[in-house]
């Protein structure tokens, strides 16, 4: 290996082992806590579905639920790895979880709601807006960090080019939930940027936890129950 070579993969390496291990224990912990109940989160969404009979909510449910115990689980196993080879590859997995869950959470939305022009072409352009990120972070996963965040706000605040339709869809009260939990992960990315900031990324973790939580909820309440 050469010299440049070997500064090279320092670098990758200490990329990829940016966290201290008290930092990685709080990263695994509140995310694995997430991955706990968002199995029962999936199990009770398509529980009540199936008792309504709607294969729309079914689909939709298992759809976001999924991608919901995905993200928890692949941030999981990402920040309780310390092997470097093994943790470069689930880092992917953990990134493109983010990805997958924001186009999971407007499946619902769309399926289920919005099951008209504009709630097919939102839909189509949330997983195609997924797709891309997901692509790029195989492709690159340290470079376009900048375009990475400015994808994720895109696509949780890509509802506001249907606001009308999407108003006169919505149940009274399920909006705000949304609003809610859509201002928590947005905000959660101060800390996710701002890497002086000690445990940052656990601190991010928690408004994850906060956001998802207020929309598991509204989903609940407005549309399964």
């Amino acid at each position: 290996m050469t010299a440049d070579a070997a500064i090279t993969t320092e670098k990758k390496n200490k990329l990829i082992n940016r966290y201290s291990f008290r930092e990685e224990i709080f990263n695994s912990v509140t995310h694995g806590i997430g991955a706990l109940l968002s199995i029962a989160a999936l199990v009770i969404l398509v529980a009540f579905a199936s008792i309504k009979g709607d294969a729309w909510r079914i689909v939709s449910f298992s759809i976001y639920g999924f991608t919901l115990f995905f993200l928890y689980l692949s941030s999981t196993l990402y920040h309780s790895v310390f092997h470097e080879k093994t943790k470069r590859v689930l880092r992917v997995f953990d990134h493109a979880g983010i990805y997958l869950l924001i186009a999971g959470s407007y499946t619902p939305i769309t399926l289920v709601l919005m099951r008209d022009a504009w709630g097919w072409t939102i839909f189509a352009l949330i997983w195609s807006m997924a797709l891309l990120g997901i692509v790029l972070k195989i492709i690159s996963l340290e470079r376009m960090k900048v375009f990475s965040i400015v994808l994720y706000l895109a696509m949780g605040w890509l509802i506001v080019i249907a606001m009308k339709p999407m108003l006169a869809a919505f149940p009274e009260g399920l909006f705000t939930w949304l609003l809610i939990g859509g201002l928590a992960y947005t905000f959660g990315l101060i800390f996710y940027v701002c890497k002086k900031i000690p445990f940052n990324h656990g601190i991010w973790h928690l408004f994850v936890l906060g956001g998802s939580a207020v929309h598991y909820f509204g989903f609940l309440r407005y549309l399964a129950l």
